[in-house]
């Protein structure tokens, strides 16, 4: 089994995320394949993300690839939370995703409030409810009403979303363009270019793939939280391609690796950059094992209760801090907590991207770093 350093891991996921060198100017559909989505729980954050990596990225370009040329869809997916996807990859995720919500399980459903009849008959009624033209969540339930029977009608009203994720996950269900304050839902064939359905198996094989070219080396076990699959499941997942696999030990345990990344992997050159990274990236939502990221004593500043992670600030792969923006007087301050002393270089470097984060915010930004 080959053994990989730590620094050599670190420097090949730093550039399978782009945290390397930024991707050129109109970049933005594949480095969103490349990471396997963004985490868009907070909309503001997924933007951030992908400012990160992508060179000279423009505040509207995001909105214009959801809305206007939608090679960018908006849904629930992994682990149950809001990801931008490209519209290209979504079959691949619904393929993968969508049969696990056929049957939920009685507790999935006593927590909801339905019976099995009423989630049968929602997942039916979305589909039928939904087309091309979007309609508010409100509208959505007073449509499902109508289908399904006027007792989901607050179901799906009530909390934040819960009941329309399972059709979100089979490919029911997407976001449209927001209407005002108010979120909107459309169909995903009937709202996407050329959406085709995907073979179950080779979606699974495939997303396998995607998986690792980000975040590999990785375990059976770091799949399954990044999907938010528990049991046996992640592991027939890797053994479906264990023919594309390399076994490798890194951080002093066994970690499975597409074979055509190793020369790569072994030749990945020491980590050298520097980003604020927003809340909910990916680079440290998938990041296992965390001590190659962070400290362990610094993992609870990161990773907080209630699936909270923080702003990040990353120096050569590694968090050394955390930080907070906040607009005041025309000024957008940036506040950097670092977890140990910066030395001189790593705070113009810093500063570098603050500059450039008010660049992107078209307000010029200031700078504090706490002692």
């Amino acid at each position: 089994m080959t053994r990989i350093a730590a620094a050599k891991v670190l420097g090949l996921r730093l550039r399978r995320h782009r945290l390397d060198r930024r991707a050129p100017a109109g970049s933005l559909v594949a480095v969103t394949r490349e990471l396997g989505g963004v985490h868009a729980q907070l909309a503001a954050s997924a933007e951030l993300a992908l400012w990160a990596r992508i060179e000279g990225l423009a505040r509207n370009e995001v909105r214009d690839a959801l809305e206007q040329e939608r090679s960018l869809v908006k849904t629930w997916a992994m682990r149950g939370t809001l990801h931008l996807l490209t519209a290209d990859d979504l079959p691949l995720y619904v393929a993968v995703l969508g049969p696990r919500w056929d049957d939920p399980g009685g507790a999935w459903l006593r927590g909801y409030g339905v019976t099995k009849k009423q989630y049968d008959a929602l997942l039916e009624s979305v589909p039928r409810a939904l087309g091309a033209r979007p309609k508010t969540r409100e509208q959505l339930a007073d449509e499902i009403a109508e289908l399904a029977g006027a007792e989901l009608r607050e179901r799906v009203l009530s909390g934040w979303g819960a009941l329309l994720k399972p059709s979100a996950r089979r490919g029911d269900l997407c976001f449209g363009p927001n209407r005002g304050r108010n979120v909107t839902f459309v169909r995903p064939d009937r709202w996407l270019r050329g959406f085709r359905r995907v073979d179950t198996e080779e979606g699974r094989r495939e997303i396998v793939r995607r998986f690792l070219g980000a975040y590999g080396p990785a375990t059976a076990d770091d799949l399954g939280r990044w999907l938010g699959f528990r049991g046996a499941e992640p592991k027939r997942m890797l053994q479906a391609i264990e023919d594309e696999l390399v076994e490798v030990e890194s951080a002093g345990s066994p970690a499975w690796l597409l074979a055509g990344d190793l020369a790569e992997l072994k030749g990945a050159p020491r980590p050298k950059t520097v980003r604020l990274l927003p809340a909910f990236d990916p680079y440290v939502v998938g990041f296992r094992p965390r001590g190659l990221l962070v400290d362990p004593a610094h993992e609870p500043r990161i990773f907080r209760p209630q699936a909270w992670f923080s702003p990040v600030v990353l120096v050569d792969g590694r968090a050394v801090g955390i930080w907070e923006r906040e607009r005041r007087r025309r000024r957008l301050e940036v506040r950097i907590e670092p977890f140990s002393r910066l030395s001189a270089t790593t705070r113009r470097a810093i500063a570098q991207e603050a500059d450039r984060l008010g660049e992107f915010l078209d307000t010029p930004a200031d700078l504090q770093v706490a002692a």
